[in-house]
């Protein structure tokens, strides 16, 4: 009875055992989905010129497709600059160029001059360009002004929903909509696809082979570049105001080697990067770079920035993304290794944890008896 009774005791913990183990196995089955989900949308990627965080570009795991060829845009009703509500209703019948714009975006800032040279072939074809633009109405007037850029530019103002077509992507990207209000081509991805999307409104074929327009330039040098000067390049040169008054330029530094760092007043990452860059301007003295950091926008901002985290070093400010276009990357914070030749030394480093990095381990090889070899 007791053989028996212990038998049963024994088969029914081990049933509660596999039960249990079931259970688990499902348990860490669905956390594992769950993470990946997670890390998935960690890792999803804003295209375009500018990132959404306003700091390092994220990964690329793949670009996006947009909405497929046909597909209906659907309704949206925005503001002027002058306050005055724009549906899109109000254009039907005409084919669209939508853009997904902003005056903080450094390719934006590049792609208006040459949008506005496509102005009178747009008008000539009835395609009417439409900037959805982020960012102050003062911002993107001046923007547009400059350039001589006379499209109606539609605000996301505070309250403003994002449509639908352009939700959860950077700028710029563009779509063509044909006179039914549906996809007339592929969304297009960045400067140089938004450009060519503009010239195959107005019938003309992008890259190599199509007629160039009046006063174009060739394509081949109307790429940019996108990812910073590579090691070995020479960095290009710069005389920019000092917050503090004056002028500096790379080349009071020549037979100095440099760390030039861009930032932004807004940018989030930079403020993290700010004790940092403290500590390697302490460092120069031990054969560490001279600290030069390239601010943007206004310069009281950065004025106060500087105040907040003790600056003592050079903040330089340029004129909207001037010298960044120079360097080839425009995201905040990145930074630049120039030896003393005035040669950049190393790739860009993006992001708070790469710079930390470069000048650590810049160190390790310098560092040496004064006087030494």
């Amino acid at each position: 009875m007791q053989t028996l009774l212990l038998s049963l005791i024994v088969a029914l913990l081990g049933l509660i055992v596999v039960s249990l183990w079931a259970v688990l196995f499902q348990l860490v089955k669905q956390q594992g989905r769950i993470l990946l989900h997670l890390d998935g949308l960690g890792n999803h990627h804003v295209p375009g010129g500018w990132p959404a965080s306003n700091g390092v570009p994220m990964a690329q795991p793949s670009q996006p497709e947009g909405l497929p060829v046909g597909t209906e845009i659907a309704p949206f009703r925005l503001d002027d600059l002058g306050g005055h509500q724009v549906a899109s209703e109000d254009f039907r019948g005409r084919r669209l160029l939508l853009i997904n714009w902003s005056p903080q975006c450094g390719y934006c800032d590049l792609v208006a001059p040459e949008l506005a040279k496509l102005q009178a072939g747009l008008k000539a074809h009835d395609v009417q360009v439409l900037l959805i633009a982020h960012g102050g109405a003062e911002a993107n007037r001046r923007l547009a002004e400059e350039h001589k850029l006379e499209v109606p530019i539609l605000m996301l103002g505070e309250g403003k929903k994002t449509p639908e077509f352009f939700e959860n992507l950077g700028t710029p990207v563009a779509y063509l909509v044909d006179d039914r209000g549906r996809v007339e081509r592929p969304l297009a991805l960045g400067s140089d696809g938004v450009l060519d999307l503009a010239r195959v409104a107005v019938g003309d074929k992008p890259g190599k082979g199509r007629k160039r327009l009046p006063g174009e330039r060739p394509l081949k040098t109307s790429r940019l570049v996108r990812d910073g000067l590579k090691a070995g390049t020479p960095a290009p040169p710069f005389a920019l105001p000092d917050i503090r008054g004056g002028t500096v330029s790379l080349e009071d530094y020549r037979g100095r080697r440099v760390l030039l760092v861009f930032s932004d007043p807004h940018c989030g990452p930079c403020d993290q990067l700010a004790p940092d860059l403290v500590r390697m301007h302490e460092q120069e003295q031990a054969g560490g770079p001279a600290v030069i950091v390239i601010g943007r926008g206004d310069l009281e901002e950065n004025r106060r920035k500087a105040e907040t985290h003790g600056f003592t070093f050079p903040v330089l400010i340029q004129k909207r993304w001037e010298l960044s276009k120079e360097y080839g990357i425009f995201a905040t914070p990145v930074a630049f290794l120039i030896d003393e030749r005035g040669i950049i030394s190393r790739d860009v480093a993006q992001g708070v944890e790469a710079i930390r990095e470069l000048v650590p381990a810049d160190l390790a090889v310098v560092r040496r008896p004064r006087g030494g070899r």
